[in-house]
């Protein structure tokens, strides 16, 4: 059983009879004595792709959702198509990047980590690793002597993800970034 503290970005369960994966949630505390936490969700069908906007109350629990990860590698993307490989079965499968909701932002060439999750044998979701090591294509110029603290400026990444880094990094550095939220972690050395 999943009860909604453990809801997160990527969590699959079922939701009115139906495999759901979370694409996105926020949580309200109403002011009113005695009220509910709410979980504003987007929730994505599993089976048939369609987009869930549903609000939930704290407490509430939802069965598992019975799936199986396999192990994947992104292959290429023709710009609203992203092609994958079932590393278990070498079979290849696609998403568009609707299906993907934002996540393909994350995905470049060489990423480790990606599973696909699997119902019925059919892929139907992926999820991506913790965190994934980007180049950065277009930031601000370095200030001088800026320090790591408090301050951040725009960057945007090979593939368009646009996110605050530390005054220090310049364009084509590689920088580590958390996938749940899309904040920098590191500069990547090497």
């Amino acid at each position: 059983m999943i009860d909604t503290s453990a809801f997160k970005k990527g969590v699959c369960l079922v939701y009115k009879g139906q495999p759901v994966i979370i694409v996105d949630y926020s949580v309200s505390t109403p002011t009113a004595r005695g009220a509910n936490t709410i979980f504003k969700t987007k929730l994505r069908n599993l089976k048939t792709g369609q987009i869930l906007n549903e609000s939930i109350r704290s407490g509430e629990k939802f069965d598992d959702v019975d799936l199986e990860r396999h192990k994947a590698s992104y292959l290429y993307n023709d710009g609203s198509t992203w092609y994958f490989m079932d590393d278990e079965t070498y079979e290849q499968f696609e998403f568009s990047g609707e299906e993907l909701g934002g996540d393909e932002l994350y995905i470049v060439d060489g990423i480790e980590g990606l599973q696909a999750m699997l119902i019925d044998g059919i892929v139907s979701a992926l999820e991506l690793p913790l965190s994934v090591t980007m180049t950065v294509a277009e930031c601000d110029p370095t200030i001088k002597g800026a320090t790591a603290q408090a301050q951040l400026k725009p960057a945007k990444t090979e593939t368009g993800l646009e996110l605050q880094v530390p005054p220090y990094l310049e364009a084509g550095e590689r920088i580590r970034i958390d996938t749940r939220d899309g904040h920098f972690l590191e500069r990547v050395k090497g």
